[in-house]
């Protein structure tokens, strides 16, 4: 697992840092990348990466190093943040089953849509509110830790 974690995440940080690229822009990618990995439509989010990376001129390496990286974590937090966002909007808790949620999409995906839609906003709606949260923590955690990682690559040290 380590060797995993390593060439799939701090090996491809690292060559972004290496490159020249500054740990605040780094840090702001993978806080990105992480965020918007989380949002609760499936597909979504390395559509969402490539806009905000090109919107924002950010790494798309690193957004994408980070969306995967929390894609285990997407499904998962789905369900929480359509609570979070039923809470918002006062309504009733759906009952939620996945087994049932994908056989009902397999069966007919456009009922599924009609049926589900809101429920799906709440999701949205949940993200929307955590997001900042999350993305605001993750940056101003990987800031220093990027910086410090940059030090030993700077011209004139030990490396």
């Amino acid at each position: 697992m380590r060797a995993f974690l390593r060439r799939r995440l701090v090996d491809p940080v690292t060559a972004l840092l290496r490159q020249g690229l500054a740990p605040e822009t780094v840090a702001l990618s993978l806080a990105l990348g992480a965020t918007l990995g989380l949002f609760p439509v499936l597909g979504a989010t390395t559509v969402l990466c490539v806009a905000v990376g090109a919107g924002l001129r950010l790494s798309h390496p690193a957004l994408q190093v980070a969306n995967y990286a929390v894609s285990p974590l997407q499904l998962p937090l789905v369900l929480v943040f359509v609570r979070i966002g039923e809470r918002f909007t006062g309504t009733a808790p759906m009952p939620f089953s996945v087994e049932r949620l994908l056989a009902f999409f397999r069966e007919d995906p456009l009922a599924f849509v009609q049926r589900f839609g809101g429920t799906g906003l709440h999701g949205i709606l949940g993200w929307l509110a955590v997001a900042p949260l999350v993305g605001g923590a993750l940056y101003l955690g990987l800031v220093p830790v990027l910086r410090f990682a940059v030090r030993p690559m700077a011209p004139g040290t030990a490396a």
